[in-house]
């Protein structure tokens, strides 16, 4: 027995051992998330001090580094920007007529159109170039150029003989780079791998030791661990592998990367379908952004699959919170049946003061309760009247104003003043005034109605997060978007709407004052939603 116990203790502590790291990686890949427009403007930052160095420079020496430095910066961040720095490099190296560099260009830009799906062009680019000239270092370049050549064509035309060519490059490769280099080590632990040798995991958790996240190569040895663990059937190990090849991907700003798109697969084989649905999305954004075809096919792919089981989804909670609808519906009809049933014995039993005394305790709750929603209607009406009052009074100055703009053109048409009617139509002056009218009396409507609202949002938050409209502003656009959810609309998409932006922006603009809250962040907005009109 005492065996027995020894041995349940020892299965729970290995459990919650494998389970902790899991739940600490997430929570840093969440929050890594909400950091990556910091990233992004830290790798602007950078491009920006070395644009600034390139219009600065005086020799073609000095451009020609500086475009490489900035090729490197945008390989695997915007893959048409990378394309353009080499591009002016390769008129440089024909300037000066150096065969050596006009090389090393062409197998640059052939990697990157390979990326583009531009196969053709990066096909002509590594036969053009004449591998017996070619340095050590060049020729690494060369053959792992050939390498990813023929892995992105064979994913693009997904057929398998061109991975065993690609692989043929990748044994060349290794052939010429320095066995203790970082690239030797990894090229080598995904050849033990595809080989199936058991000694690739290991090798790969070695490397994943001895490399920072400041490291991008970390992405790709994380990936290869969760595809080890895939292929064990380690669903927990497989997630945070990939987890932490995501971490490392957006803390280098790396857009080209296939960790997210693979840690949405492992969400939609767990049935985590929201999670699965916000990774594939971020994969695909990430994709066209940087412009690569292979992962953007690849991404859209599985999208199609996810989005299908994502609407599924949906449209199973509808019926499930219809069903919840009728069930409430009949219950709240038995309630009133089984009152009028109570209210029948009362009557009948007026002389009991026990019974009498019970059921005024009951008419008491239900007054209360009355009394409640009666408030809650009353704050319902008064919001309606606001509104609709508003409402009218707005259509009345819309129709004025449409007449006035019609009777402004007409007179220019009577004298054929044409130039100057294209110049009004093609203005957008009048809708940024309308757009900006229609906030301000949204704005004036709605703290008509909740006069303490922004005093009361603020109560909310962490004392140095609070946020303050602008001077001359009534609300500015966190406080508009929760005061719209005060009045109910809480879906993004017509907030985004309303507000006339982006659906990814209102949602960061929700996530981000959430995580200002006093209190627990997931009822931040149903306490947003108990302010008092």
């Amino acid at each position: 027995m005492r065996n027995y116990t020894f041995f349940l203790i020892s299965l729970l502590t290995l459990g919650l051992w494998a389970q902790q790291p899991k739940d600490s990686v997430l929570a840093l890949l969440n929050k890594t998330i909400a950091q990556s427009p910091e990233y992004i403007q830290q790798k602007e930052r950078k491009i920006a001090a070395l644009k600034l160095q390139l219009r600065k420079a005086s020799t073609q020496e000095a451009h020609y580094r500086l475009n490489k430095a900035l090729y490197e910066e945008y390989y695997k961040f915007k893959a048409d920007s990378a394309v353009a720095y080499l591009i002016r490099n390769r008129q440089i190296a024909q300037q000066l007529g150096d065969t050596a560099r006009q090389d090393e260009v062409h197998i640059l830009l052939s990697r990157l159109y390979s990326m583009k799906g531009m196969y053709v062009e990066s096909l002509e680019l590594l036969k053009s170039t004449k591998k017996q000239r070619l340095s050590r270092e060049a020729l690494c370049d060369y053959y792992d150029s050939y390498y990813a050549f023929y892995s992105h064509y064979g994913q693009s035309a997904n057929n398998t003989h061109y991975f065993t060519i690609s692989n043929y490059y990748r044994d060349s490769l290794l052939t010429y780079l320095d066995s203790q280099s970082l690239p030797y080590k990894i090229d080598s632990s995904i050849k033990a791998f595809y080989d199936g040798k058991s000694e690739a995991e290991q090798r790969f958790l070695s490397l994943l030791k001895e490399t920072p996240d400041s490291d991008p190569k970390r992405a790709i040895i994380a990936y290869f661990l969760g595809l080890i663990n895939k292929d064990k059937g380690n669903a927990d190990l497989q997630e945070y592998y990939f987890a932490v090849s995501a971490i490392a991907d957006i803390r280098n700003t790396n857009k080209d990367n296939a960790s997210l798109q693979s840690l949405a697969l492992t969400y939609y084989e767990k049935g985590d379908i929201d999670k699965a649905y916000r990774f594939i999305q971020m994969a695909i954004d990430d994709a066209v952004f940087c412009n690569v075809r292979h992962r953007a096919e690849e991404g859209a792919s599985f999208y199609t699959i996810i989005n299908a089981a994502y609407q599924q989804k949906e449209m199973h909670q509808k019926r499930v919170l219809q069903g919840y609808l009728l069930l409430i519906s009949v219950l709240s009809l038995a309630l009133i049946v089984a009152l009028l049933f109570v209210f029948k014995q009362v009557k009948r039993l007026t002389k009991a003061r026990r019974e009498l005394s019970y059921s005024n305790e009951q008419l008491a709750v239900l007054n209360s309760e009355l009394s409640q929603m009666n408030h809650d209607l009353q704050e319902a009406n008064l919001i309606k009247e606001e509104y609709i009052a508003h409402f009218f009074n707005l259509c009345s100055a819309y129709i004025d104003k449409i007449e006035n703009y019609r009777k402004l053109l007409y007179k220019k048409a009577a004298k054929k003043q044409y130039e100057d009617i294209t110049k009004l139509l093609k203005s957008n002056t009048i809708v940024e005034e309308e757009l900006e009218a229609l906030y301000k009396n949204f704005d004036t409507i709605f703290l008509n109605i909740y006069p303490h609202f922004v005093e009361r949002f603020n109560a909310l938050l962490l004392d140095e997060e609070q946020i303050h409209p602008k001077k001359g502003e009534l609300l500015n656009t966190e406080l508009r978007i929760f005061a719209l959810i005060r009045l109910g609309i809480t879906d993004s998409n017509k907030i985004a709407e309303f507000l006339r932006y982006s659906l990814r922006t209102v949602y960061n603009y929700r996530t981000k004052v959430r995580n200002k809250a006093k209190g627990e962040r997931d009822a931040f907005e149903e306490e947003v939603k108990k302010i008092r009109a």
